[in-house]
């Protein structure tokens, strides 16, 4: 079972969110408590992640059982980046789990980047030198602030670890950055929300999502990239609470 992380909140629907690769439930720990001020929120860990089991694999339809299993009742979904095809899966396989759909900035497609070089980065990280952060932070030469900032949230600094299961990350990799071949179609209200600096959900992709998800609407945060929800927190909270209150 996944760990998760509850928000109290008042009686409604619950909404469930699901983080993206390299992530964790804290990651949402801001924006959760912003929303659990109208109903209950539960963030996961996924698999491989945070303070959940490690497997051996890590393929779309697992990550997807996984959200099952912390479902008890219909729930509001949402999912960002790896999260978000976790979720779109979820809502194809199970869709009578799932109430509405977010997904946020990932399209049910294969891409062709990988993601093997925070895996590289974090592997060179001689965890023994590592007493604080500021010991790991002068290890990550040359890398995006925002970025080793955000990778040092999956650092257990007393158990000189990451939170990551970093070999099966890279072995995986085909599979997070694809999308298994799923068939049917979830009929939920469904909202595509990405960045408009993001290139990750493109209009082209339209003709692969509205098969699946017939009733999918498209909305854009201006001024935000990939990482919308930590970019333009406000906004991405004010078109999620309009969008679920239809």
């Amino acid at each position: 079972m996944l760990n998760t992380v509850l928000y109290d909140g008042p009686k409604g629907t619950p909404l469930l969110i699901a983080h993206g690769l390299f992530g964790s439930a804290r990651n949402w720990n801001v924006i959760a408590k912003r929303m659990s001020a109208t109903r209950p929120v539960v963030v996961v860990d996924m698999r491989n992640h945070g303070s959940s089991p490690w497997f051996d694999t890590h393929s779309y339809p697992e990550l997807a059982d996984d959200l099952a299993q912390v479902i008890t009742s219909p729930m509001d979904v949402l999912g960002h980046s790896m999260g978000g095809k976790a979720a779109m899966v979820l809502a194809l396989t199970h869709p009578q789990q799932v109430n509405r759909l977010v997904i946020a900035d990932i399209a049910p497609v294969a891409y062709t980047h990988s993601q093997m070089g925070p895996i590289d980065a974090l592997r060179s990280v001689d965890l023994s030198r590592v007493k604080s952060r500021a010991d790991a932070i002068d290890q990550f030469a040359g890398m995006d602030t925002g970025l080793v900032q955000f990778l040092l949230q999956s650092l257990d600094v007393e158990g000189q670890r990451w939170k990551l299961n970093l070999d099966v990350l890279a072995a995986q990799m085909d599979k997070i950055i694809g999308f298994p071949d799923v068939t049917g179609h979830y009929d939920g209200p469904t909202l595509f929300l990405s960045g408009a600096n993001s290139d990750y959900v493109q209009h082209a992709h339209r003709a692969t999502i509205k098969p699946l998800f017939p009733t999918a609407r498209f909305a854009k945060i201006p001024d935000a990239g990939h990482w919308l929800h930590a970019e333009k927190p406000r906004k991405f909270e004010a078109t999620l609470a309009a969008f679920f209150a239809v």
